[in-house]
């Protein structure tokens, strides 16, 4: 079966390069962008799924014009997929998981597709909530945390890790789903693929060209690293009741 397989993934700065300062608010003035760690997978997966149907694997990201940059393009794109298309508009700085999904969809609809692969979350925010409401935008069969999929003659069988036991879905296309990291191991680009992806088709879109707009924009108040403590750094070896009790009454002081 021939499918059209759509991965999307989201621009983020690198967290070794995040300064926390003294009252607790972030610089991320030295912090360079990159794909999103946990969109790798969703990328990787969207390959090797397109190859297995004979597909094409396209690769999607919406943001503001910070991601327009060649280095970041050419990163996406050397892992595999055939095609790369953006929305870039400076509107997106204060898009909310709602509106990037509405972004997305506008921009899925336009290019058509078989199946979208979104990562398990962001690797800045992590709220998880993107891959959720981009199905329910586009109206299709939406699953999260699936760490397998098998092509089955118009339909994928997913499975999900729940808590107790392994869900098996044989699921309808067109979905959307959101992978988990452990799905596959994402291929590192060699020389050759960098090279071959500056010479891949890129589609930029902006907002008005999808007909969408970010009606109600969010004002971040402030963001704040959590507040450190120091270890307790104790130690209780040990199983029997006494040592049991001491942990129990340790933790009791605390709470």
């Amino acid at each position: 079966m021939s499918m059209k397989v759509i991965a999307c993934y989201k621009i983020v700065p690198e967290e070794l390069d995040i300064i926390i300062k003294a009252d607790r608010t972030l610089d991320m003035s030295k912090a360079v962008l990159k794909l999103g760690q946990y969109d790798l997978p969703a990328i990787e997966e969207a390959v090797q799924t397109a190859e297995s149907a004979g597909g094409k694997a396209i690769i999607l990201c919406a943001g503001p014009t910070e991601i327009d940059n060649s280095k970041l393009i050419k990163a996406a794109l050397s892992r595999g997929a055939a095609e790369l298309f953006m929305v870039v508009d400076d509107a997106m700085k204060t898009a909310d998981a709602s509106q990037t999904a509405g972004v997305l969809a506008a921009a899925a609809a336009k290019i058509g597709f078989d199946l979208i692969i979104c990562g398990e979350g962001s690797s800045d925010i992590y709220a998880q909530q993107v891959g959720a409401q981009l199905g329910e935008q586009l109206q299709v069969n939406t699953f999260n945390a699936v760490n397998n999929i098998k092509l089955n003659n118009g339909s994928i069988i997913v499975e999900r890790a729940l808590e107790r036991e392994i869900e098996v879905l044989d699921v309808p296309l067109p979905a959307v789903i959101s992978v988990t990291t452990d799905i596959n191991l994402p291929r590192i680009p060699q020389l050759k693929d960098i090279l071959a992806a500056g010479k891949k088709p890129v589609t930029k879109w902006g907002l008005s060209e999808l007909g969408v707009s970010i009606a109600n924009p969010i004002d971040v108040v402030s963001t704040l690293a959590p507040e450190s403590k120091e270890r307790r750094q104790i130690i209780i070896e040990g199983d029997s009741d006494d040592k049991v009790e001491a942990f129990l009454q340790n933790i009791k002081k605390d709470l």
